[in-house]
């Protein structure tokens, strides 16, 4: 219950703060390429319910019918002004809409498409019981895949291979430890490589 009023005390006032910031980011995408400001994928939330995601749009549209999931820094389906917004995470800040309306949080394993959730072993369901988040110990493990995928010929085997495993094994950490404590801990790590970067 405390982490749900955090969670829509913090989104809230999150929003208002950043307005200014969302109106220049949505008249940079409307300028740069055809299409919504918006991306509003669909995700597996809590006890697998899917939801739409709300993210800056970062790629041309219909970008999930010519590649994959897996997304590369130098994918080609990202537009000029995509690369700078993923590069500061810029496009993550339209989920304090998702965090206030309840479908995720501000701590949680990152939601997956249905295509990964699809793979999950019986054990690994247990990422499904807890609201997924904009940031966990994944995150802080890796905050940029795409570095990691870049260059790949195959980004799908290199983000089973490299990325997925440790990812799942921190996910579930997280779910099996969880607190409030530990949910100040990964806000205080990830504004902490925010500044950083």
């Amino acid at each position: 219950m405390l982490k749900r009023l955090v969670d829509i005390i913090l989104a809230f006032a999150g929003l208002l703060m950043l307005l200014p910031l969302f109106v220049f980011i949505a008249l940079l995408i409307k300028l740069d390429s055809k299409g919504p400001v918006f991306y509003r994928g669909i995700r597996i939330g809590r006890y697998g319910r899917p939801f739409r995601i709300y993210k800056f749009r970062t790629m041309v549209v219909n970008a999930e019918k010519i590649g994959g999931p897996s997304t590369a820094d130098d994918d080609p389906r990202i537009t000029q002004i995509g690369k700078f917004i993923r590069k500061y995470k810029l496009d993550e800040l339209p989920q304090l809409i998702n965090v206030l309306k309840g479908e995720m949080s501000f701590v949680g394993p990152r939601p997956e498409v249905q295509h990964y959730v699809n793979m999950f072993t019986e054990e690994e369901k247990a990422i499904l019981s807890v609201r997924p988040g904009i940031t966990d110990w994944a995150s802080l493990w890796n905050p940029d895949e795409g570095a990691i995928l870049a260059g790949s010929p195959d980004p799908e085997k290199t983000y089973m291979e490299k990325i997925r495993p440790e990812k799942i094994r921190l996910q579930l950490k997280y779910v099996k430890e969880r607190s409030f404590w530990i949910d100040l801990k990964i806000i205080f790590l990830t504004l902490k490589a925010i500044a950083i970067r």
